[in-house]
This record gives C-alpha cells, structure tokens and sequence, in this order.
C-alpha cells in the first residue's frame, strides 16, 4: 500500500479535508471534501459558544457539551469513512495533519463570555479540539501546525522555496476542478508536510 495523508483546515461547523499521496515524487490529490462538523448547519450549532453566551451558565455548559460530542462523532465517522475509501484504492493513510489558529488559551468556561474574541476562539477551538479527538481515537498520528507559519514550515520540511509550493499547491487545483480555494490549498499543504514527516 502506498502512503497517505489527510489535512483539515477548521472553520465553525466544517472542515476542509483533503487527503494527498506521492506518486513518483510528485503529490496527488486523492480526495477532497467537506467534513460537516454538525448534523444541523445552522448557527446556532455552529457557533456553540455564541449561542451558549444567552443561556444561564449550567444550560451554556450542557449545549456546549453536547455539539462538543456530536462534532467528534461526526469527525470521527468521516475520518474512517475517508481511510476505508482510501484503503480500497491501496492507500494507507500514515497520519493526519491541523492547521491551528494562533489565538490565545482559554480561560474557564464562564470567563469565555466577556469576551467576543474569546467567543470566537472557543467556537473554533472546539471544532478543532473534535479533529484532534477523533484522529486519537482512529489511532492516526496528527501533526499541528500554526497556519501563520505553514509556508515556512513546508518550505523547510519540503526543502523547497516558499514560491515553488505556493504555485504547486495552486496548480494541483486546475485538474480536480473547483472548489479550490485557501481552504483546500492549506489542508493540502499541511497534508504534504505530514507526508514528508
């Protein structure tokens, strides 16, 4: 079997996830989806801890709670959805890469609240907290990378000039058709990087 890679790139509610492989040097795209993070994609479920902000803190806790496991669930099945595909093709898939926001830590639960920034964060911290979860529990090792220094880091890991993977990276989108934006660029890149780990 020949090996594999998936990137995410996290927003509320979604991933982009993208799996890639080396053929003869050169990467691949393999797949390329939408990874729904929640059954209802409505903002409400999608922006937890905005819509927690205007309950009474043991209700905010319990909502949050419950997207949290449905997220990973959701996460989890098209994970393993993803690498049952990718087996029958004769991939194996050796490790998963997340982009990371570079937002501050998180304080307590109830302190998140005073903040709109910090509401921000925590919903896309969740999202991505269900990504890590769900790679752990599908015993698939994950890299984390800041997206601010992922250019850099493939750069150096690829041992390619930052302009060389930019355009790579934007030409693989002209074969497999749109979408192909900064979401699919950026989980291919941090996909690539994984591969070369």
């Amino acid at each position: 079997m020949q090996r594999a890679a998936i990137g995410f790139r996290v927003h509320s509610g979604w991933a982009a996830m993208v799996a890639v492989a080396l053929e003869n040097g050169l990467l691949v795209v393999l797949e390329k989806r939408k990874l729904l993070l929640v059954k209802t994609f409505s903002y409400t479920f999608r922006q937890p801890y905005h819509t927690a902000g205007k309950m009474q803190l043991n209700d905010a806790a319990e909502f949050v709670r419950g997207v949290e496991s449905e997220s990973r669930e959701l996460a989890l099945a098209g994970i393993r959805a993803l690498r049952r595909e990718l087996e029958k093709l004769h991939y194996k898939v050796c490790g998963c890469a997340l982009l990371l926001a570079s937002g501050r830590e998180l304080p307590e639960f109830e302190k998140i609240f005073a903040s709109h920034a910090l509401i921000h964060t925590a919903d896309g911290e969740l999202f991505r907290d269900s990504i890590r979860h769900s790679c752990n529990r599908a015993k698939l090792p994950l890299t984390a990378i800041k997206e601010r220094d992922l250019l850099a880091t493939a750069a150096s890991r690829l041992k390619k000039k930052p302009q060389f993977v930019n355009r790579h990276i934007a030409g693989l989108g002209r074969s497999l058709g749109p979408p192909w934006t900064a979401d699919e660029k950026l989980a291919t890149l941090a996909a690539w990087v994984t591969l070369a780990n």
